[in-house]
This record gives structure tokens, sequence and C-alpha cells, in this order.
């Protein structure tokens, strides 16, 4: 988690200096982007909340999904992880929402991507989607590389959204 700290403080001073919010959705990164952030001093002030989704039913249970976003769209792939950003901002009432899966490691997903790859989607007034592959089956670097990818994600849209 401390390779996380210096942006999570980045991304908090912005998100407090325009009074916005954030609520996040982890899956592989296993909540480190969570505690980096609410590691940082007035937390309150714009982080809401957030879930580690780690099984389908529980992706089931948060998300209600009943299928994909649309009938094309598959799991760990950018615009399935966007909509899940989109539910996750939603729900909370978030200005701003960060949702992940992907396979940290060392085997691959039940979806096909192998280890070290991860999709990051994020709702808000600038929404985007990355997917992130480290070519490493290395777990826990893997969840931090997720982690700094999700954080430098939005960092970049609230930098620009100035």
């Amino acid at each position: 988690m401390e390779s996380l700290l210096p942006l999570a403080a980045e991304v908090a001073d912005l998100l407090k200096k325009r009074g916005e919010t954030l609520a996040l959705s982890e899956s592989s990164m296993g909540g480190l982007v969570s505690a980096a952030l609410v590691a940082q001093p007035g937390a309150s002030a714009f982080y809401l909340g957030s879930t580690v989704i780690y099984t389908r039913g529980a992706a089931k249970a948060l998300y209600d999904l009943q299928g994909p976003p649309a009938p094309d769209v598959k799991p760990l792939t950018e615009p399935y992880v966007a909509a899940m950003a989109e539910v996750v901002r939603e729900k909370f009432g978030a200005t701003w929402a960060l949702a992940e899966m992907g396979a940290s490691g060392p085997s691959g997903s039940p979806y096909g991507p192998g280890p070290g790859t991860a999709v990051v989607g994020l709702a808000g007034p600038h929404p985007a989607s990355i997917t992130v592959s480290t070519g490493s089956a290395e777990r826990a670097a893997n969840m931090r590389a997720f982690g700094v990818a999700a954080l430098e994600l939005l960092k970049e849209r609230l930098t620009r959204a100035l």
C-alpha cells in the first residue's frame, strides 16, 4: 500500500478542492486503493465507501446484474467495467466512481484474460476506462500495479476537469 499513498494524497487533495465525492468497487486490487484513500487526512470529505467484490455471487448482489450491459458485452472488458462503475456511482450518489476487475495471479481469469490483467472503469463527469496488463503472475505486485493505474486514471481525469 505504501506505493499508493502519494498518488492517493494527490487524488484526495483534488477531490477536496473540488468538493466532489468518490466511491469504489475493487476486485483484484483487494481494497488497497480504498485503504490508501482512507489513510488520507480528511477522507470523510470525499470518500463515501467501497466494496471488494471477489465472486460472481457478490457481483450479482451488489450490481443487481441480470446479464451484461448489452448482449455483446463480456465481463472483464472496458464496456462491462465502465457499466459497473456507473452502477457504483449511482448507488453511492458519488460524483465519481472507480470499478475494477481482473486477475492478479497466479492464475488467469475465468473470463479468459491471463494473470496480470485488470480493467478499470471510471464513472463521473469525465468517464474513462483502461486495461492494465503487467505480463506477470506475481499477485501482490499486480494488485499494487492495478491500484496505481486506477489512481493515475482518476488523477488524470480530475486534472483534466479543472
